[in-house]
């Protein structure tokens, strides 16, 4: 009787299994059908392996694979979200649904299959990390400005009611707070972006300075003090200049016609694309400023809205709270699944910050209120 009850565990276990695997393999392709590319590849690349999975599970089953069921309540939301937006949020959770695989205490899972699980979590972080690296500027400056704006207006509405002013007053200053910081996040975003894109502008060898090696004195030259500049150890800076020169000895009497063969040459797109990723994972300093500015103006409304709608005393105040301590919860949930981590302490962590800030700002207007008085 109990060897009956433990199979059909197993059974239903392995059922599970199986539907979780064609549901991440749904995943993948969605994904992938709204990529090109190598991205696409990839994606489509994981699919066939949880299908190669998903396959196991059913041989596994045989005669008792019975009807085709649906996956986890998680992976099914994670299938429509990729079919909708197949956006870096889904990768990264893909990503996390990867790091919570059961393969490796599941003793019906073999060595090899629970290896790929992990692999594939590893594959699922570089697509994430891919994707946060394009959207980074804007994100920052977007999740900045939110919360700069939902922390910063609702500890100054909060320090004007501790303060025994009146509604009116509150309004005005909120919307007044609101105007003012969002106006300087986006211009203080905008410059801060500026300055680091021109510094990294400013760090990039120029290309041009590569056109002149076929005509370096190959008895003494500095090319090796370039390659000890650029962070290279003295040794391996000599050999690789050492190397080039034996190079260009041999090709001499064309150095000047053939100067584009040159190793230093063909590193040239490589130094511009490594500037270019550099560059893109900055952003654009008017998209940044954008970004903040909106997102700035956007956060710090929520404290103002229920005294805009007409709530006053305790009942606005409150308000105001709750909705502020929403906001900050769905910021840091939002920011802990972007970075593959758990969203809940996150957000918990989020809402005591803020909480916090606006609490010290509320007793300093109710202490100079007091004094005032």
């Amino acid at each position: 009787m109990q060897d009956k009850i433990s199979d059909g565990r197993s059974i239903r276990r392995w059922r599970r299994r199986l539907a979780d695997e064609r549901e991440e393999a749904r995943v993948y392709r969605s994904l992938a059908a709204r990529r090109s590319g190598e991205e696409r590849e990839i994606l489509l690349g994981l699919a066939e392996a949880e299908e190669r999975h998903a396959r196991y599970w059913e041989d596994l089953l045989g005669d008792e694979i019975g009807r085709q069921r649906r996956g986890q309540f998680r992976m099914r939301v994670l299938v429509a979200l990729a079919r909708r937006f197949g956006s870096v949020f889904v990768l990264a959770l893909a990503q996390r649904a990867e790091s919570r695989s059961p393969y490796h205490y599941d003793q019906d899972v073999p060595a090899s299959m629970a290896a790929d699980e992990r692999i594939h979590e590893e594959v699922v972080r570089a697509l994430a990390a891919r994707g946060r690296a394009r959207v980074s500027g804007s994100f920052r400056a977007a999740v900045f400005g939110a919360n700069d704006g939902l922390v910063s207006n609702l500890a100054l509405v909060l320090g004007v009611i501790g303060g025994n002013l009146s509604s009116e007053v509150v309004l005005l200053t909120g919307f007044a707070g609101l105007l003012a910081g969002a106006l300087s996040m986006g211009a203080g975003e905008y410059i801060s972006v500026r300055s680091q894109r021109e510094l990294l502008a400013a760090a990039t060898p120029d290309p041009q300075a590569r056109a002149v090696v076929p005509h370096l004195d190959v008895d003494a030259n500095e090319l090796a003090l370039v390659y000890r500049a650029r962070g290279m150890a003295e040794a391996e800076a000599q050999r690789r200049a050492d190397a080039l020169l034996r190079q260009l000895r041999s090709t001499l009497p064309h150095a000047h016609q053939e100067s584009d063969a040159t190793p230093e040459v063909g590193r040239g797109a490589e130094v511009s694309a490594e500037a270019s990723d550099d560059h893109e994972v900055v952003g654009s300093g008017a998209k940044a400023a954008v970004s903040s500015f909106a997102f700035f103006a956007s956060g710090a409304l929520i404290p103002v809205l229920p005294f805009a709608v007409g709530l006053t005393g305790v009942v606005a105040i409150v308000a105001s709270v709750v909705l502020v301590g929403l906001a900050l919860m769905l910021t840091g949930a939002t920011v802990g699944v972007l970075s593959g981590a758990a969203p809940l302490p996150r957000a918990l962590r989020q809402l005591a910050i803020g909480l916090g800030a606006a609490a010290v700002t509320y007793l300093l207007g109710v202490l100079f209120g007091a004094t005032i008085g």
